[in-house]
């Protein structure tokens, strides 16, 4: 049976210049750079500047995705923008994306689904794309963490960090397989009873203001294993997959002791599993795409290799992607 998949065909991304070091933190924060990676594993994270809103690293981002494809701004007829921490309340920072690169008029939108944002634009994408709606799909993950943060909270402040990263989605004929190119199966979940464990004090329909990350950190690590554990495994049945036939596991880079614990809980190889935590930090919806392309370029996400996707946020929301490169 012929189907059209959407399949990667151009990652990249983008980091801030500034760099801030766990001992950089210590400076002005109640905290040590052993205390720091103990718990989470991060040495490091990098810092937009002021004058550096989030639609500039998604535009970055989203250049060097377009080269990797062998594309041009002007081939793109849909963008999608997985963000927390838009420029502005509105207009969505998917249209001011479009503005900056060039785009022609198409459908620009923005998913907010904090840290699980990339994996549900990846699956609103594929409904564009595998529907013949869209060509050449443009699904960024932009964040600037470092704008929510309390720099008193010792708890939340050393978590997170800013970057942006993107993939281009084309369609491509396949058989319906597990063998196909392109993405096979989704699972997204939320459960809005927990929007106490993780969220921002602030909102404009509230206070007025932004606001700043408050986390119930042990409650979440809690849940994230074990439900993410579950994401991993529907995902695979979706796909047609088990789970020891992925190559590539490509987690949201939010804790290393939580990445672990549900490598373990599946049984995966821990040299199946990309990790830039340590030098990237939280950076919400965008940690998936940055460490996708930390391991496209670096050479080890080759074509024709099973990349598994996931992530856990805020809501909760939760959810993993299957794909093949």
């Amino acid at each position: 049976m012929s189907v059209i998949r959407s399949a990667v065909t151009g990652v990249g991304s983008y980091l801030p210049e500034q760099i801030v070091t766990n001992a950089d933190l210590a400076e002005f924060v109640d905290t040590s750079d052993e205390w720091i990676q103990e718990r989470t594993g991060i040495k490091q994270r990098h810092r937009a500047r002021d004058d550096e809103p989030t639609s500039d690293l998604a535009v970055e981002a989203a250049r060097r995705a377009l080269a990797a494809a062998g594309k041009s701004a002007e081939d793109v007829d849909l963008i999608v923008v997985a963000t927390t921490t838009p420029d502005m309340t509105f207009p969505a920072c998917a249209s001011i994306v479009q503005r900056k690169l060039g785009v022609p008029v198409c459908p620009a939108f923005d998913v907010q689904a904090v840290c699980s944002g990339f994996v549900y634009a990846m699956s609103v994408a594929d409904g564009f794309v595998a529907r013949g709606l869209s060509k050449c799909a443009l699904v960024i993950g932009a964040e600037e963490m470092t704008r929510l943060m309390d720099w008193t909270d010792r708890t939340t402040c050393v978590l997170f960090g800013d970057g942006a990263g993107a993939v281009v989605l084309e369609p491509r004929e396949g058989q319906g397989t597990s063998a196909d190119q392109g993405l096979l199966g989704f699972t997204l979940r939320c459960d809005g009873s927990k929007t106490d464990l993780l969220y921002v004090d602030g909102g404009p329909a509230t206070t007025g203001t932004v606001g700043h990350l408050r986390m119930l950190g042990n409650q979440v690590f809690r849940h994230a294993v074990v439900n993410i554990a579950e994401a991993i495994t529907s995902c695979c049945d979706a796909a047609g997959v088990e789970v020891s036939d992925i190559d590539w596991f490509v987690p949201h880079q939010a804790n290393q002791r939580i990445i672990k614990g549900v490598g373990e809980r599946l049984g995966l190889d821990e040299n199946k599993i990309i990790l830039t935590v340590e030098t990237h930090a939280n950076t919400s919806a965008a940690s998936i795409p940055l460490a996708l392309d930390v391991g496209v370029k670096d050479g080890r996400i080759k074509k024709g290799d099973l990349v598994l996707l996931e992530a856990m946020g805020g809501g909760l929301t939760w959810g993993a992607c299957a794909f093949r490169f």
